[in-house]
């Protein structure tokens, strides 16, 4: 079966088929710059093998349904090879953002469903809008194929009512839905079965402290299999210190910055969401720049990473003491994946509690996934790649079958 996996954004498409038998990449690409002068779609077929081609086309796209006919027309493209027509895909998978206390399971679209998604908009007014354009696009361009929504938030709907309630009046969460619902819930439940597979134990028998780090960065404590705790919360602002979102701050300071800073709410989220975190504190959100912007003696760069750092490690504390038992710790996304500096650094200072890294296969680069923990841990530490689209098809695969 051949899966076309979707991620729709305001001005963007990401997309994805795949062949499931081997679960093997055909096409990955972008559509991007989507309502703007000049558009820009790139796509590589039969990526990472030595049939490797990429193909690139800049013109207007003036909506997503355009962006979205160029794509499938470059994937039926018969000098690529990797689509026979729009029949030969079997199931079409969305990543949808938030599906609020909806659903706690991907589900085949209905017209009930699409509703409820657009109920949810009010939690994710930038998200799920685009996600609904394309779930709109992929229904008029494949009509008959069934559609799958996968939902950013589902995986975190295991978490108990005391680790989800704000300390609010409770009619905000009765009127307003207002709690935490955690985000990155697709990456964090794929890498989590990845490493059951990798320790060779079941996975509802395993506690463990999956650690996204990317521009967005969020932390899940999963016991048995099932997320408790996460630290993104009614959106994903909360937790983590991000590229450029601050995550943690006392919520005292929106009033303080509207009484003495003269910003109204629109410029203090503005402010949060795209001008704070490790951007905020030394005006770089690239953690490569970084650590160059560090060896060149840069002290606000050094103090990003500290701040980081230290974050991690206090959230690690916090589900070591919310799970009880831990049994292992993944980095996965782009700097968990990538970044051997802030992977030790998050965990150093950790030893007393068992957690003890091996700087040497820290050090190591690979792809693949990488035991980094010493042999006198009684904590397995692991980088395990993520991969959200994978996790995706899978999940459209076996609701369509079943």
């Amino acid at each position: 079966m051949k899966i076309l996996v979707i991620n729709s954004g305001s001005s963007s498409i990401k997309f994805q088929l795949l062949q499931m038998e081997d679960e093997s990449v055909l096409a990955s690409g972008l559509v991007e710059r989507i309502g703007e002068e000049e558009g820009f779609l790139k796509c590589t077929f039969m990526p990472g093998t030595a049939d490797e081609k990429v193909a690139k086309i800049a013109e207007p796209i003036a909506d997503h349904n355009k962006g979205m006919l160029l794509a499938v027309n470059l994937l039926s493209d018969a000098q690529y090879g990797v689509l026979a027509g729009k029949d030969d895909i079997g199931v079409i998978g969305h990543r949808v953002v938030h599906g609020g206390e909806d659903f706690h399971q991907p589900t085949v679209i209905t017209d009930e469903i699409m509703a409820a998604i657009e109920k949810n908009i009010l939690l994710a007014p930038l998200h799920n809008p685009a996600n609904m354009d394309g779930i709109r696009v992929a229904q008029e361009l494949f009509p008959g194929v069934p559609q799958v929504a996968v939902f950013d938030t589902a995986f975190h709907q295991t978490i108990p009512a005391h680790a989800y309630h704000y300390a609010l009046p409770y009619e905000l969460y009765e009127k307003q839905r207002i709690r935490r619902y955690g985000f990155h819930g697709t990456s964090h439940k794929y890498v989590a079965g990845e490493c059951a597979v990798l320790m060779g134990k079941p996975l509802n028998e395993l506690n463990i402290i999956s650690i996204h780090l990317g521009n967005g960065c969020s932390m899940a404590a999963i016991k048995n299999g099932e997320s408790v705790d996460t630290s993104m919360g009614l959106t994903p602002l909360e937790g983590l210190v991000m590229g450029t979102r601050s995550g943690d701050i006392d919520p005292a300071v929106h009033a303080f910055l509207a009484c003495n800073c003269n910003m109204d709410i629109k410029a203090i989220d503005s402010m949060l969401n795209k001008d704070s975190g490790l951007k905020g504190l030394c005006g770089l959100n690239d953690m490569r720049d970084i650590h160059a912007a560090i060896d060149e003696g840069n002290e606000r760069a050094k103090l990003a990473l500290d701040v980081q750092t230290y974050r991690n490690k206090k959230y690690i504390g916090a589900y070591m003491a919310a799970l009880g038992r831990v049994d292992a710790i993944i980095f996965t996304a782009g700097i968990g994946e990538n970044d051997n500096i802030v992977r030790a650094r998050t965990i150093e200072g950790l030893e007393g509690f068992g957690i003890e890294m091996d700087l040497k296969a820290n050090e190591q680069r690979s792809k693949k996934a990488t035991l980094l923990s010493s042999a006198a841990s009684r904590v397995q530490i692991w980088c395990i790649p993520t991969n959200e689209e994978l996790a995706i098809a899978r999940e459209a695969q076996e609701l369509v079958k079943a």
